[in-house]
């Protein structure tokens, strides 16, 4: 599998040559019932069976079993929060797998203190970010689950991080802690909309870092200011350099790097900086209605551009940036580095707004002064604009063989994990019936097991197989 890896990731050419022709490639209308024809079964695992309990459709040979559902108690006598978002899995201590998860929560949904939040006061104050005044206490955060993926069974489960709000996605580090990210700007003083009343004390829009643990415990909520304030989306960070680059959920946002102080300690500080594309100031990526529209695996050389005012309390990073030169996207979310390259998502990109997938290729030299000579590489590598292929591309994964593992964001009766090989053909790998997205898949770290979220359910499920039978 290493070795496939490996293959997959120097042939990102193959990528582009396979998704040169997406624009016009179909897959039948039938993979949207419980009929498929055979030409979507010639790729990926075949078709994909009913599920009885009506939850979860997959391939032949393929179980799932629901590891953790909202409202349940936890270890620690909290319950399990609702919106599973995204979502990390690292090896842990005897052989087990470590899962943390992003809750995409307000402060008036229940989260982890229960339905009157009657559990708030098994918190220690000091490790909620925002108290709400002790009436609305941010229900967003992280969760994290210790899994035995020799058994298939749960180890325990609990809060790692509470008080944070709308908790998007975010991303693992190399130095094993999580980055969890909000996608909200709201300010402290600010009491939500007139139907959804609420009250915050401090300011929002961060990152926060989590360590990615066995233990049970909540970690002190620090928020990453540096690292800016805005609507974030996720994060990858490239292992060579420390460097994380940060995606906007916004559908006129930019693509951010974070190049911090000191390797493996954000808390340190740094330098936020905005992707521009060379010789084309304040691009627009978003293939909508402009004339000069990007074509599948073009490629640009890009530099950064250093940002201002990061913790601006006008949510306008993304203005200034574009106005001096960044590129823009259209909702960028889930984004994951794999052996030297990173792919990230744009939910709303394309002609018909239904979804693109980027690529970015460090420099060599990324981050130094010497990479204005060997710029990073910017490819836009998808764009179906045919919702039977791919349907608002969210979060992520690269699988351990080298396909893309993709997430559909949409609460429709149609809701898909999405395959890519790296030829680009793509095949449907599971349907959920929970009218609900799809979010944070992610693989254990021996390969055996796909982790993902069906979040409007709050189920997160552990999917298992012949992942080796993959056709081609």
């Amino acid at each position: 599998m290493v070795d496939s890896r490996r293959r997959f990731m120097k042939t990102s050419a193959a990528f582009a040559a396979g998704f040169g022709g997406l624009r016009s490639a179909t897959i039948p209308a039938e993979v949207f019932g419980q009929e498929y024809d055979p030409e979507s079964a010639k790729y990926g695992y075949g078709y994909l069976y009913s599920d009885p309990q009506g939850i979860l459709d997959l391939p032949k040979g393929f179980s799932y079993s629901v590891i953790s559902t909202k409202g349940d108690e936890m270890d620690d006598g909290l319950v399990v929060p609702g919106a599973p978002d995204g979502m990390a899995a690292l090896s842990g201590p005897y052989g087990l797998t470590v899962i943390i998860r992003n809750h995409k929560l307000n402060p008036y949904d229940p989260g982890a203190y229960g339905k009157d939040r009657e559990l708030y006061k098994k918190v220690a104050p000091s490790m909620v970010y925002d108290a709400g005044d002790g009436r609305t206490p941010g229900s967003g955060g992280t969760s994290t689950i210790v899994y035995d993926s020799k058994t298939n069974h749960k180890v325990r489960e609990f809060l790692s991080l509470t008080g944070t709000i709308l908790n998007c996605a975010g991303g693992p580090t190399p130095w094993k802690t999580w980055i969890s990210c909000e996608a909200t700007v709201v300010r402290a003083g600010e009491h939500g909309k007139d139907d959804e009343k609420y009250f915050v004390e401090k300011d929002h829009g961060y990152n926060f870092e989590v360590p990615i643990t066995a233990r049970m415990e909540l970690t002190d909520p620090i928020p990453l200011t540096d690292m800016g304030r805005f609507n974030h989306g996720a994060v990858a960070v490239d292992p060579k350099t420390g460097i994380v680059f940060q995606t906007e959920d916004r559908d006129d946002a930019i693509f951010y790097r974070f190049v911090p102080n000191r390797l493996g300690d954000l808390q340190q500080g740094g330098k936020l900086q905005a992707l521009a594309i060379k010789e084309q100031r304040s691009a627009d990526t978003r293939n909508w209605e402009q004339d000069d529209r990007i074509d599948v695996g073009q490629e640009f050389d890009v530099e950064w551009l250093d940002l201002k005012e990061t913790t601006s309390p006008k949510d306008d990073l993304r203005f200034r940036g574009f106005d001096d030169g960044a590129a823009r996207f259209a909702r960028p979310e889930g984004i994951w580095y794999g052996n030297g390259e990173l792919y990230f998502s744009c939910t709303a990109g394309g002609k018909d707004k239904i979804g693109q997938i980027w690529q970015y290729r460090p420099s060599y030299d990324e981050g130094t002064e010497q990479e204005g000579t060997t710029p990073g590489k910017l490819k836009l590598l998808l764009e179906p604009n045919n919702s039977e292929l791919v349907h608002s591309a969210n979060n992520l994964t690269v699988a351990p063989w080298g396909d893309l593992i993709v997430c559909e964001d949409r609460d429709q009766q149609v809701v898909r994990l999405v395959g890519v090989t790296p030829d680009g053909k793509f095949y449907p790998f599971a349907m959920n019936h929970m009218r609900t997205k799809f979010s944070g898949a992610t693989f254990s770290p021996d390969g055996s097991t796909l982790f993902a979220n069906l979040q409007s359910s709050g189920q997160t499920v552990a999917i298992r197989g012949p992942w080796h039978e993959r056709t081609v």
